[in-house]
């Protein structure tokens, strides 16, 4: 009797094993299809608007839960994208896909799934500031990833603009 039972505890752990490897092994299978998204790119200055999801962050968006502060910098508007390339190297499982003068388009893996984070700068020379947005490309929480991103690179950025300030 006892022996019994303890097949079938054995049989049910191999089952929800199983389930959640397949689960695991679907969801990475995903990430890896998830096209880039054909909405990249700052046009006349904006970006494209987050999803309804929660899983993106922009300067330019409209409601509280996806807004965020832009990034502000001092001096020299030619050095700004050097800068964030500097900063978003220095962290793990990042790719730079596009840079121009203006423009920074990086991709962030996730380190378990490999699922993608579409991270975008766009420097207004004007205004001095640099406008972002941080996406997921698939899913519907990031349980605060983008918006968490952001924070670190803008401490970086505010200490790399400290530091040029002192050696001036």
């Amino acid at each position: 009797m006892i022996r019994i039972r303890s097949n079938k505890v054995y049989t049910a752990s191999a089952i929800v094993l199983l389930a959640v490897l397949t689960g695991i092994v679907g969801l990475f299978l995903i990430s890896l299809r998830a096209p880039r998204p054909s909405n990249l790119g700052a046009h006349d200055g904006r970006f494209a608007s987050c999803p309804d999801s929660p899983n993106c962050v922009s300067t330019q968006a409209e409601d509280h839960d996806h807004w965020i502060a832009p990034l502000t910098y001092l001096g020299d508007d030619d050095i700004v994208v050097e800068t964030l390339v500097r900063i978003v190297e220095q962290l793990p499982r990042t790719r730079v896909i596009r840079k121009t003068q203006n423009y920074l388009y990086v991709e962030f893996r996730s380190a378990l799934f490999r699922f993608v984070d579409d991270v975008e700068f766009f420097v207004e020379a004007e205004s001095g500031r640099v406008h972002l947005r941080s996406a997921s490309r698939v899913g519907h929480s990031d349980m605060g990833v983008n918006r968490e991103r952001i924070e670190l690179i803008r401490g970086l950025f505010q200490a790399s603009q400290s530091a040029s300030i002192l050696t001036s």
